[in-house]
């Protein structure tokens, strides 16, 4: 059973948002589309103005964003350390930080923050990707050469270049991939 309508004032919609930050790390953008999804459905229920509860909420971002509690940048540079370290190739990571709405400066940002990071981020999400897929070197030595196409179809499929996914499969056990890294 769906809650009946309340007035998205600006209290309630600050309200909302300091709640939402509580729980979830976000941008601006995605905590405007939140806050916009259910202060509209309100607002029609309730046969309010649409143009002044979009502005009442972009009042609300801009005095959140302003007191520091969103952060786009520092959000990129984390999202894409973690998407990294998990396996995520930089052309996914890309997508990922698209997605939540960030602007094209600061995934730019948080890609040369990785790259100044990691020397090669691609090569070291790969390793992770191929580490916890069991591909490639991590695959057991019998098992390798019968695997050899699928698993650098696997890397390829998962956004790594020719030359990462080649680089993995030729190394011959993990070790010599850590000092590449």
């Amino acid at each position: 059973m769906r809650k009946a309508p309340v007035a998205p004032t600006p209290e309630r919609l600050h309200a909302r948002a300091l709640r939402y930050l509580e729980r979830f790390a976000t941008t601006s953008a995605h905590l405007r589309r939140v806050l916009l999804r259910r202060a509209l459905r309100d607002a029609e229920l309730l046969e309010l103005d649409p143009v002044a509860v979009r502005r009442d909420v972009e009042a609300v971002v801009a005095r959140v964003t302003a007191a520091g509690l969103i952060d786009d940048r520092l959000f990129a540079a984390s999202r894409a350390r973690r998407l990294a370290e998990t396996g995520r190739s930089p052309a996914r990571i890309r997508l990922a930080l698209l997605e939540k709405g960030l602007d094209a400066e600061a995934v730019a940002a948080a890609m040369s923050e990785l790259a100044e990071e990691k020397g090669d981020p691609e090569l070291a999400a790969a390793i992770a990707y191929a580490r916890k897929r069991r591909l490639g070197p991590w695959r057991p030595a019998e098992e390798r050469e019968a695997h050899a196409a699928r698993d650098l179809a696997a890397l390829a499929r998962a956004g790594f270049a020719y030359r990462v996914a080649r680089r993995i499969m030729e190394a011959s056990d993990p070790a010599e991939l850590k000092e590449a890294s």
